[in-house]
């Protein structure tokens, strides 16, 4: 059985991260935003998995890792849809180009 190149691996997170990045930039939605921000921290859990499989001594370091930053990567999803509530409950929009919190 053949492993799969270290570059196959590096070559979807870049792809993925490019992704989540250009729904960062272009996306006027706030739940797509946060979306797109959740796909750049997939891309970079791939990145630890895969550099700790081919490059540690201890494969499970980097998987170890990458669950300690989905745990983080939930409770900032939880946060963030908690402000897009607020802010909804309040503004009645979730478009980040009607959204002024400095107006009353």
């Amino acid at each position: 059985m053949n492993a799969i190149p270290v570059s196959y691996y590096v070559i979807f997170s870049g792809l993925l991260f490019s992704i989540g990045l250009y729904g960062v930039l272009v996306r006027r939605n706030v739940i797509g935003i946060l979306m797109s921000i959740e796909l750049i921290i997939n891309a970079a859990n791939i990145n630890l998995v895969a550099f700790s499989r081919y490059v540690a001594a201890k494969p499970e370091t980097g998987q170890i890792f990458a669950a300690f930053v989905i745990v983080l990567a939930a409770s900032a999803a939880a946060v963030g849809l908690a402000i897009v509530l607020s802010v909804y409950r309040n503004r009645r929009t979730i478009y980040t180009d009607e959204i002024n919190l400095l107006k009353w």
